[in-house]
């Protein structure tokens, strides 16, 4: 089949008011390039006119300014779900300007086939290529492609001559109940699927031929509070080691985006009593690559490529060594509970606040604001082998303590929270009572000056099986939004 080669103005053209909207890619690696931004054109012209024009828009998990804030922008997103990062996207969701669902990212397909979140009208896939009986070879991102693909009416294709990834995917979505079956992924490097999303010929309405780089990322440096952190993690996944409880061969590990993340790699780098490991992730950054020319990391998984520019140059420009060691998977897949909780996996995720009992907020700050969302951290902390959760123990510039009585949004409950780290050390929760729950958060993980502050706290407490006191439980945020600082707080007037 031959497909029309169209212009980004007349791809957008395609896409109307109302219209669900579901492109590929997941964070900022993989996303299309050229024809929304002309859709934020479409709906600027369009507003000035008095018309309406909006979408909903679905993607594996964040974009970055060029969709999410350029759409933003231009008034032109109803729903959005289900992750974001951009922080104009962020400041329009809070703001109650767009709808938003926060979701696991393993259930973002699975809920648009099933129709939770409406109709797709239309998918936009970034490919290197399509053949002409309607295979599409991603670019540096798994995401929602195949699902989106199969949903929409019409396809446009972005041809994005800048990536060359071939032979690196995956691509496996699996049955709806009740003809769903085991996914036999046994090891990271396991394929199961293909390396290519079949879609419709019928449906693609053209190409739009693009060369384009990913938006770049970026990550702040590490500094002595991430590094001792990741130092942190490391010499836990070592005593757990000489424990007995991690064989000695290893477990694959999945660790987050971020900074953290990475001193928590370079850790591993530094480290040679852990033995080479798998990766299974959702996300690989620049740290994992080092790692596997190194030797350190066997085989990584995941479902987006999310590298610096340079990074992802040097893995092109060595495709060889890395076609064997690299799987990019559907965020269904890459972050599926059956396949993280049959691998073991070592998970380590960031958290906003800990409370005193284990329960994590990764997602609102205050409780009421919106950061990023959940992400994929529910999905690996549940089903992990070891649940990790990390953060430094304080933020703007010690006025806001991490570990507090009670956090504002609960993300993962206690249930879900085996072990939270922080520069000051680690509090392993399993198999510990509320009361050592609290102690070990104190002790270990609280910064010295809100260490007193907390087990005043829990003096004034109603003692239960969980001690709280309700009136007192968020006094600290409600102190730090009145007066700046958390350790003004008094707790004497809910005494």
């Amino acid at each position: 089949m031959n497909y029309r080669i169209l212009t980004p103005q007349e791809a957008a053209c395609y896409i109307n008011d109302g219209d669900g909207v579901g492109i590929s890619g997941f964070t900022l690696s993989g996303t299309p390039k050229a024809v929304l931004p002309e859709v934020a054109r479409r709906a600027e012209e369009a507003h000035a006119a008095g018309k309406p024009f909006k979408i909903n828009l679905y993607s594996g998990a964040s974009t970055g300014d060029a969709i999410d804030g350029m759409l933003t922008r231009a008034n032109a997103i109803n729903f959005r779900a289900p992750f974001i990062s951009n922080p104009t996207v962020r400041n329009a969701i809070n703001g109650r300007e767009i709808t938003y669902t926060d979701l696991h990212l393993s259930l973002m397909a699975q809920d648009l086939r099933y129709g939770y979140l409406g109709k797709v009208d239309v998918a936009i896939l970034e490919a290197i290529d399509i053949t002409p009986d309607g295979k599409v070879y991603l670019t540096t991102a798994g995401g929602i492609g195949q699902t989106v693909a199969n949903l929409a009416d019409r396809i446009i294709i972005e041809r994005n001559t800048y990536h060359h990834t071939m032979g690196l995917h995956d691509v496996y979505e699996p049955l709806d109940p009740p003809r769903r079956c085991e996914i036999p992924i046994y090891k990271a490097s396991d394929r199961v699927g293909k390396p290519y999303v079949q879609v419709d010929p019928k449906k693609v309405i053209g190409i739009v031929e693009v060369h384009q780089p990913n938006e770049q990322v970026v990550f702040k440096e590490l500094d002595p509070v991430t590094s001792k952190i990741g130092e942190n993690v490391v010499n836990f996944i070592l005593s757990d080691m000489k424990r007995g409880i991690i064989p000695a061969s290893g477990l694959p590990i999945q660790s987050g985006i971020g900074n953290v993340a990475n001193a928590v790699l370079k850790g591993l780098e530094d480290c040679n009593g852990i033995p080479p490991l798998d990766l299974y992730s959702e996300v690989l950054q620049d740290s994992v690559i080092k790692l596997m020319e190194l030797g350190r990391v066997k085989a990584g998984s995941t479902c987006s490529l999310s590298l610096s520019q340079e990074c992802l140059k040097h893995v092109y420009d060595n495709l060889d060594f890395f076609r064997d060691r690299l799987i990019l998977r559907p965020s269904e897949i890459s972050n599926h509970p059956e396949i993280i909780r049959r691998l073991g996996i070592i998970a380590m995720n960031t958290a906003i606040e800990v409370d005193l009992y284990g329960c994590v907020n990764s997602s609102h700050i205050c409780g009421t604001r919106l950061m990023n969302g959940i992400g994929g951290s529910g999905d690996f902390a549940r089903n992990a082998f070891v649940s990790i959760f990390t953060c430094p123990s304080t933020q703007k510039d010690g006025m806001i303590s991490s570990i507090v009585p009670m956090v504002t949004h609960a993300d993962h409950t206690e249930h879900d929270v085996r072990v939270v780290v922080t520069e000051w050390g680690v509090a392993d929760l399993r198999g510990k009572g509320p009361d050592e729950r609290a102690r070990l958060l104190i002790e270990n993980c609280a910064h010295p000056d809100y260490r007193n502050l907390l087990w005043d706290y829990l003096k004034i407490t109603k003692k239960g099986h969980v001690s709280h006191n309700v009136a007192a439980a968020l006094a600290m945020h409600a102190t730090f939004e009145r007066e700046g600082d958390m350790r003004k707080t008094c707790w004497e007037k809910f005494a």
